[in-house]
């Protein structure tokens, strides 16, 4: 009686020990995956008996080789915990590169392991991991599946604009020696954007949102020339999971096509690789975009008239490319887009077409052709039926269509050029995160914003932000902040309220 008196003493001493050395007793059991076979893994804290005395003296390290060896009990348990068969856990490490992975979305859940170290907040890390550091400072937004909205009945509802006051903005270098071309928000960071030009480079910057003036620290510059010619990225798209960046190129010359830019390797030189497949057969590669299911995929329309889906297959970033088709535009596809309550693919051509692409039927479900040329779509975050086209009319750049709805359209904008009447493919839009409003930008030094509910076919305010023209103006997701990219190759960082 007393032997078990003073064990069940000691368990209790042990534990308060472990308590106070933050290790808790027994970490939650995980489910690990090892060659396909399940394994329960638990893991528990040291036992004061096997720990050293200099283990002691350091008592805010962690034992590092403790999860992944064989537990075996004590002898000084009693003859009941001695009686059962002994608990061996095969050597399973936390893989090396858990410390510098984004959260993931979807059903993979980022372990205790990988937040004790993404959260964490010590001393300076080292500089080829300044990257991934100031991903860790941002707020993490995981891809995920967005609540349907009805807008369109709203559409044209109103006789009088919302107007949004931009209350000071802050214009920074961009540090492209050439005109920027892209801009991307980070679906998964909201501290992070990128910019592209035609230098050939892939810029990545901070958001410093501190106070009455946004600004924000470019990070890191990674040269994304193609493989062959040198060509510059023509089109960038963040991977749903925030941890890398896809290019396209031009089908012509035998170059690259796609160019993936891996972000978690820091400096490394070998972190831009190219796609081996070439599904595009010539021309320019206009258009990438990733699609809003649960599947990630993304799909590329280009010069050839193709629309192409590019598939993660086994989940290794190894992508397989399929021609949906090649024939259903007769001109340039200049722009696709993903509807989200269903899996279609909408493009848009220089022949004038809107087709929607059914990958369940493998037809065309959708088809629309108007009197002018399309340049882009861009499907409303809210409204899953809604989507824009921009086109190449003046003063009716912008149209809006219900994907519901055949050979209709609900409500047309656009804006008069001051500088030119010529309307370019390198402007683009954005929409509001409340899918009310889009930014537009001009070949005059200004972008324009429209309320979708205004029944008025001009903008509702436009906001000289430039010196030359710009080509896009994006809502932030979280921060009251409108981000402006120009060929003054300046970034115009713009407070909102």
């Amino acid at each position: 009686m007393q032997l078990k008196e003073s064990e069940k003493r000691l368990e209790e001493t042990q534990r308060k020990l472990a308590r106070l050395r933050g290790r808790g007793n027994a970490v939650e059991s995980t489910n690990v995956s090892q060659n396909g076979v399940k394994v329960k893994e638990e893991r528990r804290s040291s036992s004061p008996v096997r720990i050293s005395q200099h283990t002691l003296s350091n008592h805010g390290e962690r034992d590092s080789g403790n999860s992944s060896k064989s537990y075996i009990p004590d002898h000084h348990r009693n003859a009941k915990h001695e009686n059962r068969p002994k608990l061996v856990i095969p050597a399973i490490k936390p893989k090396s590169s858990a410390p510098i992975k984004m959260a993931e979305s979807g059903s993979k859940s980022v372990s205790k392991y990988d937040r004790s170290i993404v959260t964490e907040k010590g001393n300076r890390i080292p500089p080829e991991l300044e990257n991934v550091d100031a991903q860790s400072r941002g707020t993490k937004r995981k891809f995920e599946q967005r609540e349907h909205k009805d807008l369109i009945q709203m559409v044209c509802n109103s006789s009088s604009s919302h107007t949004i006051n931009c209350q000071t903005s802050n214009h920074i270098p961009s540090q492209h020696k050439r005109k920027l071309r892209s801009l991307a928000l980070c679906p998964t960071n909201d501290q992070l954007f990128v910019t592209s030009a035609l230098d050939g480079l892939v810029n990545l910057w901070e958001i410093n949102a501190r106070g009455d003036r946004s600004s924000a620290t470019l990070l890191s510059t990674a040269d994304c020339g193609s493989d062959k010619n040198r060509r510059w990225p023509e089109d960038i798209a963040w991977h749903p999971h925030g941890g890398s960046l896809f290019s396209v190129y031009s089908a012509d010359g035998g170059d690259s096509q796609i160019g993936v830019l891996n972000l978690n390797k820091g400096k490394k030189k070998n972190r831009v690789t190219f796609l081996e497949d070439k599904p595009h057969i010539k021309g320019i590669i206009n258009n990438i975009a990733f699609m809003p299911w649960e599947d990630v995929c993304f799909v590329t329309g280009g010069s050839d008239h193709a629309v192409v889906q590019w598939t993660d297959k086994h989940g290794e970033d190894y992508w397989k490319p399929k021609v949906l088709h090649r024939s259903m535009h007769s001109s340039a596809v200049m722009g696709v887009a993903g509807m989200q309550q269903k899996q279609m693919v909408v493009s848009v051509g220089a022949d004038k077409r809107i087709i929607g692409f059914d990958l369940q039927t493998g037809r065309a479900d959708y088809k629309h052709q108007i009197e002018s040329k399309c340049m882009s779509v861009l499907p409303n975050p809210c409204d899953f039926n809604l989507f824009m086209v921009q086109t190449s009319t003046p003063e009716r750049q912008l149209r809006l269509f219900d994907i519901r709805l055949r050979q209709t359209e609900i409500h047309e904008f656009g804006w008069k050029q001051e500088s030119s009447e010529s309307q370019s493919a390198l402007i683009n839009q954005a929409w509001s995160p409340d899918g009310f409003y889009l930014t537009s930008g001009s070949a005059d030094p200004m972008f324009h914003i429209f309320d979708i509910r205004f029944n008025a076919n001009k903008p509702s305010q436009s906001i000289k932000a430039h010196q030359k023209r710009v080509f896009k103006a994006a809502w932030h997701h979280t921060l009251p902040l409108l981000i402006s990219i120009s060929s003054d190759l300046n970034i115009g960082l713009h407070k909102i309220a």
